[in-house]
């Protein structure tokens, strides 16, 4: 059988080929990329000659690509593309790859030679990178079990095949629970409130199901209106509790029993490996280093901004009670009450600010932001293979005209889709020996669907992820590096955050606005007292928005930070560490953590507070284009250098290097309206 993922890529930008791909082209695909990848560490491993930074460091960057390749394909279509034989093909091959990928790290004689170049990295003049990369991959070893016995190194292979596998199954559930859930409305009078987007949409939805009347579901677009605009308290009652039980239920798809074993494994693991905590080993290699630094950073804002989200909860309980007579205010009652008081307040709404948003034109405002500072292009092509016929593909082009990357933009739910936003690569780049590679990047959201009468029109929050997914985008398709593992995102996870938060920026600022925000029926731009409210209205419930991010970010620090939680009753866990940022009476039967895929089953374990880290940085950077203007080309030329930089310096070094100074949250608590 021919199999077009074991092939050259006979493509255009050699980019996936992804209407050639079968399931059934997968499993032996992972087979022999794995069974190549391993001649390729055995041929390093067992080179006579003495080791290199060539010969060692440099080949074993270059091994195993065709399985990286592979790799890379599945699991992204995984995530945006799924079906029941790609998730069971996921679970087959995940414990081969986490055995491989030890078979790797704890393979003594590499680790050997490793150790050779890096105790004589002195005599072998270096450039820089190549000094960054040959103590990446010492530090790989060392951390991930290389100096170990072989009783603990063969625990280690069985916990990472565990983990790899709870993983998995972690995200399925949450899928299968997204989309299990469905609301059906019959009676018309129970959408008083919705837009007519939201109805068009919940009508949309019915009829791909073959129901009548509207269906509403735990899926962003869907959800995120209803909770905002209908009126029927009961029924926002019952989809805010449907979204707390996801995973949560006595089914097939509870994740309870999944998040207490993915977090004793993980402790195990640190231990194994020396660490006293799960924490204390990711955050050795990020900005903060410690948990104290972590919990001293979430504490502090935490006491800054808690006076003001209680401030904000008063008003909008007095306010919900005046208009509507509601004694208690309730969780589902927040979105509900807070659109309305924002209205009142700044006479704005979302429903106001949708026709200057559509889709397409937001799409093209981040391009030209991006023309605008770093003067690449984006040209839409239609030659490029794509797995879905939604998404759709662009050429990225530098200032000069010559090509840096592909990109995919993929931007409507779907049920193979898991929920959110986020951005992936389907190759990275590199440029070793001359062969120069560029990247193929991707968009995945899951934005508002156009209907048969309106075009896709984004929410404000929808047009902010844009930009927040754009802006991890440009770190991926503009590296200037020549090792893939340091290119574009492959840096700490507690800066990976600041590209993507730094051009949110750019939504509140009317010379940006201006570029894409233009009604979809007239053409008319934005007008500036609509830019005027959204500005004033920026920091509105920041005080709450922020609770809420330091309550997950807590979550996750109790979860990884301690040796002695007692996990027995999730839900009890859950409350107790919340209590500290709760200022709305409990929901009995719900639970977050089931459902936390960010720690649980993406990279954000021990760092959630990365977020809120990056906003301190991406606050302290925007406030410099705001000093020199918001595209002041020297000041945009200083950030490309960051982008372009990838992991090859240190963190904080690059940021000095952009900003000439450390640096302070004083710019964020002045945005968001937490400094007195």
């Amino acid at each position: 059988m021919n199999n077009p993922l074991l092939e050259k890529f006979d493509t255009p930008f050699e980019s996936a080929p992804f209407t050639k791909i079968k399931n059934e082209h997968y499993k032996p695909a992972f087979e022999e990329a794995i069974e190549l990848a391993k001649k390729e560490i055995d041929e390093i491993t067992n080179n006579p000659e003495n080791p290199t930074f060539e010969n060692t460091i440099e080949a074993m960057e270059l091994s195993g690509e065709k399985l990286g390749q592979i790799s890379s394909i599945f699991f992204n279509l995984n995530s945006a593309e799924t079906n029941d034989e790609m998730q069971k093909i996921a679970q087959e091959v995940s414990p081969s790859l986490s055995e491989f990928g030890n078979d790797v790290r704890l393979n003594e004689k590499l680790f050997e030679r490793v150790k050779a170049v890096y105790e004589q990295k002195d005599s072998f003049n270096l450039t820089d990178e190549q000094a960054y990369l040959l103590e990446k991959k010492y530090k790989g070893f060392s951390r991930n079990g290389a100096n170990l016995n072989n009783e603990d190194k063969e625990k280690l292979r069985d916990i990472d095949k565990q983990l790899s596998m709870l993983s998995l199954q972690f995200g399925q559930n949450v899928l299968a629970e997204t989309n299990n859930f469905q609301l059906v409305i019959t009676d018309e009078k129970d959408l008083k409130g919705l837009p007519d987007y939201a109805i068009e949409q919940a009508k949309a939805d019915a009829e791909e199901k073959n129901i009548t009347g509207w269906v509403i579901t735990l899926q962003a677009p869907s959800f995120i209106p209803f909770m905002q605009y209908a009126e029927n308290r009961e029924l926002r009652e019952k989809l805010f509790k449907a979204n707390g039980l996801k995973a949560y239920q006595d089914n097939e798809y509870n994740n309870e029993e999944n998040v207490k074993k993915i977090v004793a494994l993980r402790h195990q693991r640190a231990q194994i490996l020396g660490y006293f905590t799960h924490a204390d080993y990711i955050l050795e290699e990020r900005m903060a280093k410690t948990p104290k630094t972590v919990l001293d950073f979430l504490n502090d804002l935490l006491a800054k901004a808690k006076p003001f989200a209680e401030k904000e909860i008063e008003e909008l309980s007095k306010f919900a009670k005046e208009i509507d007579h509601i004694d208690v205010l309730q969780r589902w009652d927040h979105a509900y009450y807070a659109e309305k008081l924002k209205q009142k307040k700044f006479s704005l709404s979302e429903e106001e600010l949708k026709p200057y948003f559509q889709l397409e034109n937001v799409t093209q405002g981040a391009f030209d932001v991006a023309t605008k500072l770093f003067g690449i292009t984006f040209k839409e092509i239609n030659t490029i293979d794509k797995y879905n016929d939604e998404v759709t593909t662009y050429e990225v082009l530098d200032k000069h005209g010559n090509f840096l990357s592909l990109l995919y933009a993929d931007f409507f739910p779907r049920s193979g889709k898991r929920p959110g936003a986020w951005m992936t690569s389907f190759r990275e780049a590199s440029n070793i020996n001359g062969n120069s590679k560029r990247p193929h990047i991707s968009i995945v959201c899951n934005f508002t669907k156009p209907t048969k009468d309106t075009p896709s029109l984004l929410t404000f929050q929808e047009v902010t992820t844009l930009f927040h997914e754009f802006g991890h985008a440009l770190h991926g398709m503009l590296p200037n590096t020549v090792y893939e593992s340091l290119a574009g995102t492959n840096v700490y996870w507690d800066f990976v955050e600041l590209p993507s938060q730094f051009f949110e920026n750019y939504c509140y600022e009317p010379e940006a606005l201006k570029l894409f925000a233009k009604h979809y029926k007239t053409g008319e731009i934005i007008p500036q007292e609509l830019i005027e409210k959204v500005k004033a209205s920026a920091s509105f419930m920041e005080g709450f928005q922020t609770l809420r991010q330091l309550s997950f970010g807590l979550l996750d620090m109790s979860y990884h930070g301690n040796n002695d939680n007692n996990l027995d009753n999730l839900q009890v866990f859950e409350k107790d560490i919340f209590k500290q940022t709760d200022l709305y009476p409990e929901v009995e039967n719900s639970m977050m953590s089931t459902s936390f895929s960010h720690i649980f089953q993406g990279g954000y374990s021990s760092g959630y507070y990365s977020y809120k880290w990056a906003e301190v940085l991406d606050a302290d950077a925007f406030a410099f284009f705001q000093e020199t203007g918001i595209f002041n080309p020297e000041t945009a030329q200083k950030f490309y250098k960051l982008l372009s930089s990838g992991g090859t310096i240190e963190p904080m070094k690059l940021y000095e290097e952009f900003r000439g100074n450390k640096p302070t949250p004083d710019a964020l608590l002045k945005r968001a309206g937490l400094a007195n």
